[in-house]
């Protein structure tokens, strides 16, 4: 019995062996992105500790006292805190449902162009927004609708009064969705657009000889065959909800309704990086939207599953 467990062993070790060497190319090829997540996501998750601690720079994070879960009672019993997280469920959720209709839109609209330098045109166009960093996007945004911008000189051209657009919390709110839609819907039309390109053109042939018109070869060839992407791609997005765009918000909000605006990530950046709650409770605060997206995660691929798709898990 024993020499059969033996034998067996050696038998798996020695096919490996052959296995890693037959693809030690493609192997070696992924190292560079194993090593780059090993430093960058998982060595540093030993400062997950500092969420337990009253953590002190100079004693650092192994040497600073444990303090328990004060670190999660100090910032749940703050009122401007349960704000934020509600603010950033609502602008999360809203940009998972606007972005996912406005990359799946736009890959239809560039799929179904029939000229090729125009569509490669209007690709680059539509795609370029990405590329801007937010404190560009927030200085086009200042120039156009600040007292003194473009809008306004226009409507007082024109005899109107001049109105302080970027004080109204309902318009930030709009500027949030409006700037995020026209920055990344492009970019994330990419994928949608290599899974339509992967879409059997025997199936369109098909629907043109039994009299099909567009909108009824993307209503039942398009949307189905990109179905399976949009749902990995919607689950992957449901664990970011909590991450409503830290850069973005906090260049775009101004003093004057940073408050109302307020997501978890700028509430982590004013309070307890600029302010005095410490590292402790910014890392109490990662952790909670941690646990809290890899939780929806976990519910969003379930309920994938058991309407009978294909999860990631």
């Amino acid at each position: 019995m024993e020499l059969t467990t033996i034998a067996k062993r050696n038998s798996f070790f020695r096919g490996f062996k052959v296995k890693f060497w037959k693809s030690k190319y493609l192997l070696l090829m992924i190292l560079p992105a194993i090593v780059f997540y090993i430093i960058f996501n998982y060595v540093p998750m030993y400062g997950i500790l500092m969420a337990f601690k009253n953590y002190k720079p100079k004693l650092g994070i192994i040497g600073s006292p444990w303090n328990g879960v004060d670190n999660f009672t100090k910032v749940f019993r703050k009122p401007e805190f349960w704000q934020a997280f509600q603010n950033t469920v609502i602008i999360g959720s809203i940009k998972i449902v606007l972005s996912f209709v406005a990359a799946v839109t736009v890959a239809l609209l560039l799929n179904e162009l029939r000229m090729r330098r125009s569509k490669k045109v209007i690709q680059t166009i539509v795609t370029f927004p990405h590329f801007l960093s937010w404190v560009v996007v927030s200085g086009f945004i200042f120039s156009l609708f600040s007292y003194n911008g473009a809008v306004n000189s226009i409507i007082a051209s024109f005899g109107g009064d001049r109105s302080n657009f970027l004080k109204d919390v309902g318009f930030n709110f709009g500027l949030i969705f409006a700037s995020d839609i026209w920055k990344e819907a492009g970019w994330g039309s990419i994928i949608y657009l290599a899974t339509m390109a992967g879409i059997p053109q025997d199936q369109y042939e098909a629907a043109d000889i039994d009299g099909a018109t567009r909108l009824q070869k993307i209503w039942h060839i398009t949307l189905p065959g990109i179905k399976a992407t949009a749902i990995l791609l919607l689950i992957m997005s449901v664990g970011g909800v909590l991450s409503a765009g830290f850069d973005q918000i906090l260049n775009i909000a101004n003093p004057l309704v940073r408050e109302d605006v307020n997501i978890i990530d700028t509430y982590i950046y004013y309070h307890a990086i600029k302010g005095t709650d410490g590292a402790g409770v910014g890392t109490a605060i990662g952790l909670f939207k941690s646990v809290i997206g890899f939780t929806l995660v976990i519910i969003v691929d379930r309920i994938a599953k058991l309407c009978g798709e294909r999860g990631i898990i």
